[in-house]
């Protein structure tokens, strides 16, 4: 019988895990499962396209992602290819209310692990290679607020209204 899953508190900028390293998960178990459900929900609920698991308080490298109802999971993830380069909008569910034009490669491709350990390989481009890029950076201590030039590049949601996509608008 599966328990249900729990949304979990999303911290915000100021808190210290954000900025340190996730550990790497050696234990594919069913703490790990209910870590990501839980995740998937918190994030549904937020609502957001993407979270990393210190983003919810567990310094370990697990990330989320959900674009156009296709679910991926991300646990130790590494970019092991990126090419090109985009510019647009960006958010974070820790960064509540703003967003701010963030470049970032423009394709990507990830070797991670999957719930149960196995590895695989997913490439992205678009928002998902974005919501790649973010998750990993926040498992590595990074904040999209580091990709910008000065914190006045923010711009508060409601501001940008017209410009930014709902994702952005949403969170990654």
């Amino acid at each position: 019988m599966r328990s249900a899953m729990a949304i979990r508190r999303i911290l915000t900028a100021q808190e210290p895990i954000l900025r340190e390293r996730a550990k790497k998960v050696s234990n594919f178990d069913a703490s790990l499962h209910r870590l990501l459900d839980d995740m998937l929900e918190t994030m549904r609920d937020a609502p957001g396209v993407g979270l990393a698991a210190n983003q919810v308080g567990v310094p370990l490298q697990v990330a989320v992602i959900e674009i156009e109802n296709r679910i991926t999971e991300l646990v130790n993830p590494q970019i092991v290819k990126s090419t090109g380069e985009q510019l647009d909008w960006e958010g974070c569910l820790s960064i509540p209310g703003y967003v701010a034009e963030v470049a970032r490669d423009a394709k990507v491709t990830v070797k991670a692990r999957n719930r149960r350990g196995r590895e695989f390989r997913v490439t992205g481009d678009e928002l998902f290679a974005r919501a790649l890029q973010h998750e990993i950076d926040h498992l590595n201590g990074v904040l999209y607020l580091d990709h910008l030039d000065a914190t006045d590049e923010l711009v508060r949601v409601s501001e940008a209204a017209d410009e930014v996509g709902e994702e952005a608008a949403a969170g990654i």
